[in-house]
C-alpha cells in the first residue's frame, strides 16, 4: 500500500533541488523517480503540491506519497555465476563486488536474481516473492563474497529459520581505516535507520534492533588495519556502520567513511569469505571459504609495500 513520508529539511540542504533532495534522504527513490512523484502532485508542502524545480529551504516539512510498489516481472539473464556448491535444495555463490543481489528502481536488470532465474529456470524458491526469488539472505552491491541461494520453498524456510536463530556462521575480512588498537573485541551496538538520511543506517536507541560484531586484528599497516569479522546478528549495513562506529570506517566506503576517503576501491573493501550451515534437508553441517578476490590482494599488497618502505607493518 502507499504510504507517506513527511521530511524535514536540514540547513545543510538549504537550496537543493527538490529531486535531488528527495533522492539523497529516500533510498528507494531515483533522481528520475522523485521527479516523476513531483510531477504528479505527491511531493507537497503545507497541502500545496511543489513543482519538480522547487528548491527545498531549512525547516521545510515536505510530504512525499510513495505509491505500493509494483512488482515487475524479472528475466533471466545469461550472467556467469562463480557457483561454489549446488545441490537440489541450494546454490552457494560468490558474488562478486558490484554485482546487485535483486532488481529494484533503477536495477531492473544485471542482478544476481536476473543470473539465478537464467541459471535455475523455474527451481528458486517463491517466498521472497517475484522480486528476490530465491534469496536467502544478501549482501551489499559492493561487497563480495558468499551467498546462500534456496531452490525450493522447504529450503528457504529451514533456511531462514537458521538466520533468525543466528544458527548460520558467517565471517568477513575488511581492511579498515586507521590503527585498530585492541587485536580483538565485540560491538555490542542497536542499529535502527538514521535519524535524518534514510540511505543509511546507524547506531541508535530509536526504533533499533540489537547488533553484535565480533572483530580480531589480522594485520596492521600505515594508515590501515586488515580484520576478521564475525557477524553474530545480520542487521542492514552491520559490518559497516559498526566500524564506522569504533572509529575504523571500511576502507572505500563512501557512505559511511570520510568524505575524502579512497577512491580507488570503488566501495568498501569488505568481503564475505565464510559462510557455514545446516544443510535444510539433511542436516549435515556444511561450510564453505572463498579466496580474498583480486582487489583485496592488491590492496593488501600495496599496504605491505607502502609499509616495508616505511619501516614495516604494525602487526
Amino acid at each position: 500500500m502507499a504510504r507517506t513520508e513527511e521530511l524535514l529539511v536540514l540547513p545543510e540542504e538549504d537550496g537543493q533541488r527538490l529531486d535531488k533532495f528527495l533522492s539523497e534522504r529516500l533510498e528507494e527513490l531515483t533522481r528520475t523517480a522523485a521527479e516523476k512523484l513531483a510531477i504528479s502532485g505527491k511531493v507537497c508542502k503545507s497541502g500545496v503540491a511543489l513543482s519538480k524545480s522547487y528548491k527545498v529551504r531549512a525547516g521545510d516539512c515536505i510530504a512525499v506519497t510513495i505509491p505500493a510498489p509494483v512488482e515487475a516481472e524479472v528475466l533471466p539473464e545469461a550472467i556467469p555465476l562463480d557457483i561454489v556448491y549446488e545441490d537440489a535444495d541450494l546454490l552457494v555463490v560468490n558474488k562478486p563486488k558490484g554485482m546487485i543481489v535483486h532488481p529494484g528502481a533503477g536495477n531492473p536488470s544485471g542482478t544476481l536474481v536476473n543470473a539465478l532465474l537464467a541459471h535455475c529456470g523455474d527451481s528458486l524458491s517463491g517466498i521472497g516473492g517475484v522480486i528476490r526469488p530465491g534469496i536467502v539472505h544478501r549482501i551489499d552491491k559492493d561487497t563480495s563474497g558468499l551467498l546462500i541461494v534456496a531452490k525450493n520453498d522447504f529450503a528457504h524456510v529451514r533456511l531462514a529459520e537458521q538466520i533468525k536463530a543466528h544458527s548460520f556462521t558467517r565471517e568477513y575480512e575488511a581492511v579498515v581505516y586507521g590503527n585498530v588498537k585492541q587485536d580483538e573485541g565485540v560491538i555490542d551496538a542497536p542499529i535502527g535507520r538514521h535519524p535524518t538520511d534514510r540511505k543509511k543506517m546507524a547506531v541508535t536507541e530509536k526504533n533499533s534492533r540489537s547488533a553484535l560484531t565480533r572483530f580480531e586484528v589480522i594485520a596492521r599497516y600505515q594508515g590501515f588495519t586488515h580484520v576478521r569479522l564475525i557477524l553474530e546478528t545480520g542487521r542492514t549495513h552491520q559490518i559497516r556502520v559498526h566500524m564506522a562506529y569504533l572509529g575504523h570506517p571500511v576502507a572505500g566506503d563512501e557512505r559511511y567513511g570520510p568524505k575524502k576517503g579512497i577512491r580507488e576501491l570503488h566501495g568498501q573493501c569488505l568481503h564475505a569469505k565464510k559462510i557455514g550451515f545446516r544443510h535444510p534437508r539433511t542436516g549435515e553441517w556444511l561450510d564453505f571459504d572463498s579466496e580474498l578476490p583480486p582487489y583485496f590482494q592488491s590492496f593488501l599488497e600495496k599496504l605491505r609495500r607502502i609499509s616495508a618502505s616505511q619501516g614495516g607493518d604494525l602487526g
